[in-house]
């Protein structure tokens, strides 16, 4: 018998075909929205070859399990929590005064776990080196406790700056927990960890579970970046640990991102959502500082914790919200823009009603495939009226909405659906008419230096890269 003959490998496509429709069948029944279910169950048929495998990382059903089993553990992390009288005493003691921009948000105070609070003061940090000096500075004069949490740390340049500044912090009798994310920070060696480990430093990495299989499980990924110094002060933003945050990897340098320096009692709730991440990781509390000193009169903040875990699609009704909320403007900076029908919906109608929707993008692709269903997108949304604009100097990777005059929002949700239904993201709402200006200063800056797009654009382009951006936009929702 010839093993290798015409026939063998008749039976073998025709076997794929087989998997792949029950795989099909599989995707309709469990994938929890109507087009990752499309998107799946099309190219299961069609295409199991290239699909079937990359269905068992990503569209595993287990997906469901770590839900019930996150949300178990948020419950058990909030009854050991409830013992320190942690969110009472901030919100009796701070809750937010009356402001007519907040109160436009209707259903931010539902849709947000955890309360608008007053008297914060806000910084803006402005790309790699401000960022990371601001951060580095903080840490260095830390007494009691440091909270940090990347999606991404390098083994770099700069993951040594932090590895050295921790280490020697650790020394001194400062409590060290460090929270990465496993996927993000796939590359990060053994080496880099334990030295840390080994000087007293809590390290833990964010996964599913423990155990070999959920190495093939991808989507349960955590990526919020959240530092936190004393109680005292806080960080959150776009990003990550790693030299090319700090422009100094071409060919997407310079970078270009956005990260805020917050004081006052909302640096609370920054601990609070560490703290869920931390006690998945590690059945155990960070320790948790409320501050006690705070800016009289301050910025209204609210922190919007967002993930797979929430009993509704918070990040993406944050976007779907806060588009309807505007009356003049929203200006959105996105690296990555697949909007799912709802949000752009929103965007739809806010150009109808005659507010001035712009929307940045880079011009550079980070990934090919999501860049190209971004890419469609675009001229779409330019078509139906939003101004779309592609920064030109270098990748941009900032995550900033500006709404109006007051409400603006800065942290790690991306404009995609892995943000909107999959990963663990972090926002930091504020409601400021002198801070809002300074990221209308910023964002001014951004768009002077990219290229709008055009209406015509759309035309010229090529009949082989509209194909390519139409089979893009079809897996999008599984991207």
């Amino acid at each position: 018998m010839d093993y290798f003959g015409p026939h063998v490998f008749g039976y073998l496509i025709a076997l794929l075909h087989a998997l792949g429709s029950i795989a099909a069948i599989h995707a309709v029944l469990t994938v929890r929205t109507a087009q990752g279910s499309i998107a799946w169950a099309l190219s299961l048929l069609f295409i199991p070859y290239l699909t079937l495998i990359p269905y068992l990382v990503f569209g595993r059903s287990t997906f469901d399990g770590y839900i019930k089993a996150r949300r178990q553990a948020n419950e058990e992390m909030r009854k050991a929590i409830s013992e320190l009288n942690w969110r009472p005493w901030v919100e009796e003691a701070l809750a937010a005064r009356a402001s007519s921009a907040y109160a436009s948000l209707r259903a931010m105070p539902k849709l947000g776990h955890m309360p608008c609070l007053a008297n914060n003061e806000v910084r803006l940090l402005i790309d790699g080196q401000a960022t990371f000096d601001a951060i580095f500075d903080a840490i260095s004069n830390a007494r009691q406790a440091v909270l940090i949490q990347f999606f991404i740390i390098h083994d770099d340049r700069l993951g040594q700056r932090l590895h050295t500044l921790l280490t020697k912090k650790a020394a001194e009798g400062v409590a060290i927990y460090l929270l990465y994310d496993r996927i993000g920070s796939h590359s990060l060696p053994h080496g880099y960890v334990q030295p840390l480990r080994d000087a007293g430093i809590e390290v833990k990495a964010f996964a599913t579970r423990s155990g070999w299989l959920n190495r093939f499980q991808v989507n349960f990924r955590n990526h919020r970046k959240i530092v936190v110094v004393d109680g005292i002060v806080g960080f959150v933003g776009g990003l990550n640990v790693g030299d090319e945050y700090m422009g100094e990897k071409p060919p997407l340098a310079p970078w270009r991102d956005t990260h805020v320096q917050v004081r006052g009692p909302v640096v609370a709730c920054m601990q609070e959502s560490f703290a869920e991440d931390w006690f998945w990781a590690a059945r155990s509390l960070p320790p948790l500082i409320l501050p006690q000193v705070y800016p009289d009169d301050g910025v209204l903040c609210q922190l919007l914790a967002t993930g797979p875990a929430d009993s509704c699609e918070t990040c993406s009704l944050f976007f779907v919200e806060a588009i309807h909320a505007a009356t003049e403007r929203v200006w959105i900076t996105t690296p990555y823009f697949i909007p799912d029908e709802a949000v752009f919906a929103a965007l739809r109608l806010a150009v109808l009603r005659g507010v001035d929707v712009r929307i940045l993008l880079p011009s550079r692709a980070d990934h090919r495939i999501v860049y190209a269903a971004s890419s469609l997108y675009a001229f779409e949304a330019v078509r139906a009226g939003v101004r779309l604009y592609r920064y030109q100097p270098g990748f941009m990777h900032q995550k900033v909405v500006l709404i109006d005059s007051e409400i603006s929002a800065i942290g790690s949700a991306n404009m995609d659906n892995r943000s909107f239904r999959l990963n663990f993201e972090v926002m930091l709402l504020t409601v400021d008419s002198v801070f809002a200006a300074k990221v209308e200063h910023m964002l001014n800056d951004d768009f002077a230096q990219a290229h709008e797009i055009a209406k015509e654009e759309s035309r010229q382009t090529h009949r082989l890269q509209q194909i390519g951006m139409r089979v893009a936009r079809l897996i999008s929702p599984i991207l």
